[in-house]
C-alpha cells in the first residue's frame, strides 16, 4: 500500500492532544477587532477543539501526526 499523503492546510491548522483531541484555532481574530469587545477579543486566543463528529474526518487529512 502506498503512503497517505497529508493534507498540508489541514497540518498547519490542527494539532492533537495527548488525550486524541484535536484542537484548532478559534476564527474572527485576525482584523476589524476594533468593533469587538476587549471580552470577546481575549476569548478568541482560547484554544478550540474539533467537535466529535469531525474528529474521523480531520485525522483522515492528518494521519502522521498522532
Amino acid at each position: 500500500m502506498p503512503k497517505i499523503k497529508t493534507h498540508r492546510g489541514a497540518a498547519k491548522r490542527f494539532s492533537f492532544t495527548k488525550s486524541g483531541k484535536i484542537k484548532r484555532g478559534k476564527a474572527y481574530k485576525s482584523h476589524i477587532l476594533t468593533k469587538k469587545t476587549t471580552k470577546r477579543t481575549r476569548n478568541l486566543r482560547k484554544i478550540g477543539y474539533i467537535a466529535e463528529e469531525e474528529v474521523s474526518k480531520i485525522s483522515k487529512l492528518i494521519p502522521y501526526k498522532r
